[in-house]
């Protein structure tokens, strides 16, 4: 016996080819200048996101999360929001790093350049 699919559903995107610049979590620690315990700790409070962008390859976190040493601004409350409404780091990462002509650019790129209003009200709205 096989396991019940269901057709309808969208197929997962590829991360890996979606996001082309991964971490693992000691790369992320020293990239945030804390231990791989902290960046445990990030994943697990939803400060940070990470999945295993490709079969055998471990968890890894996208590095445009991160920059000038810190968790870009907005993204701890946006995964929170996302995480409150059932979706799952996968989910999270695919909306982040998929381009939207009415931003315009990708989710990730307002968040970097300080242009998170309506990323993160999309968020919310989209987490309801």
């Amino acid at each position: 016996m096989g396991l019940v699919t269901d057709d309808s559903a969208a197929p997962e995107p590829d991360l890996g080819t979606l996001i082309s610049d991964w971490l693992d979590w000691k790369a992320a620690g020293d990239a945030l200048g804390v231990s791989v315990n902290k960046v445990r700790t990030y994943i697990r409070e939803h400060q940070l996101a990470a999945v295993v962008p490709t079969p055998g390859s471990g968890q890894k976190v996208p590095a445009e999360l991160i920059m000038d040493g810190e968790i870009v601004k907005g993204v701890p409350g946006l995964l929170t929001v996302f995480h409150d409404g059932g979706y799952d780091d996968r989910e999270i990462l695919a909306w982040l790093f998929t381009v939207d002509e009415t931003l315009p650019g990708r989710p990730i790129d307002a968040l970097r350049e300080n242009r998170g209003s309506e990323v993160k009200r999309r968020a919310q709205a989209m987490s309801l």
